[in-house]
């Protein structure tokens, strides 16, 4: 599922004309930017952030393997599942709304400079 989700934004932008493809490539630091941001809202909103944690499960199973001769021998394996959860971590309040101070400080910056290259996106890419 993974490998599809992170396949999608390519193919997406395999099928963008010239200008969409520039403008998106010129606007992605400040998309980045605008999620953390809301991430950063949430979390002190909340008053905890999410933090996701990998479990790794291993348990025995029978696996099959098919030999030259066309039989099926079953041996005894693992079988590895990786799960993912999100847990709640206690956070540093004034830490996290000093950061998103200058998140929001760094985004009125970056928004001019996109601005600036959407222009140049539309000049050099005329529709």
């Amino acid at each position: 599922m993974r490998r599809i989700l992170f396949v999608l934004p390519l193919l997406a932008a395999a099928c963008a004309t010239p200008r969409e493809a520039c403008i998106s490539q010129a606007s992605a630091d400040l998309r980045t930017l605008n999620a953390l941001i809301a991430e950063t809202q949430g979390n002190i909103a909340r008053g905890f952030k999410y933090e996701t944690k990998q479990e790794v499960i291993t348990t025995k199973a029978f696996c099959e393997l098919k030999n030259q001769d066309g039989t099926v021998s079953t041996y005894p394996c693992d079988d590895v599942e990786t799960i993912e959860r999100r847990e709640p971590v206690a956070i540093d309040l004034n830490a996290e709304q000093s950061k998103l101070n200058s998140m929001i400080q760094r985004q009125k910056a970056l928004e001019s400079q996109v601005n600036a290259a959407i222009q140049q996106c539309v000049a050099v890419h005329p529709e």
